[in-house]
């Protein structure tokens, strides 16, 4: 019977009669892998490109922060410009010389617009006749008094509501803090009678 000889497999990297106890009898020196400095340069390569990338869209960033700063900026101060007066536009530093002396008696202040009455209502034009409650506010004094969405306001006080503009005018009558009653038609159809007290927007 023939015995075969059991011969070790070769390692990576290494030619079949290089091993440690081959019978070439030559050294094993270092093998050489010039496909791991490749692959080095690749990610060297790709990590510099990522950081470019990365620097870019940080400074556009900033860029575009800084633009629209300015812009809003620029819009806040024509805005400003445009509330101080045609006397007091054009360069910040340039004085213009007053027609009337210098001695001219101040301006009045302008007094404050009388405060509107609201019920706190978003009301349109219902089908046959009154004004359809399409959203109440919450809280408001609409919705203190008990309207509801679908309701619809018939009069309110003595004032006959035909639609939705009649329901803003006689609000804007109605004086603030003081009670009104409100004629409704609910959406069932059942009618009542509801007591509100107008508010103002602050």
């Amino acid at each position: 019977m023939e015995q075969t000889a059991l011969r070790p497999k070769p390692m990576p990297g290494q030619e079949p009669g290089e091993g440690r106890g081959g019978g070439g009898g030559g050294k094993s020196g270092p093998v050489r892998r010039p496909h791991a400095a490749r692959r080095r340069g690749r990610r060297l390569t790709t990590l510099l490109s990522g950081l470019l990338a990365a620097a870019v869209l940080v400074l556009s960033g900033v860029g575009l922060g800084t633009v629209g700063a300015t812009v809003i900026g620029m819009s806040k101060l024509a805005e400003l410009r445009r509330h101080a007066g045609p006397h007091q536009s054009g360069s910040p530093g340039a004085r213009h010389p007053d027609p009337a002396g210098s001695n001219a008696p101040p301006t009045t202040p302008v007094p404050p617009a009388p405060a509107v009455a609201t019920l706190g209502l978003e009301a349109v034009d219902a089908e046959k006749t009154g004004a359809l409650v399409v959203g109440v506010h919450v809280p408001g004094p609409g919705y203190a008094a008990g309207l509801v969405r679908g309701d619809v306001v018939l009069a309110l006080g003595r004032t006959r509501v035909d639609g939705a503009e009649d329901l803003a005018r006689a609000v804007a009558k109605a004086r603030v803090g003081h009670e009104v009653m409100l004629t409704v038609r609910h959406r069932g159809g059942g009618h009542q009678q509801l007591t509100a007290v107008p508010g103002v927007v602050t």
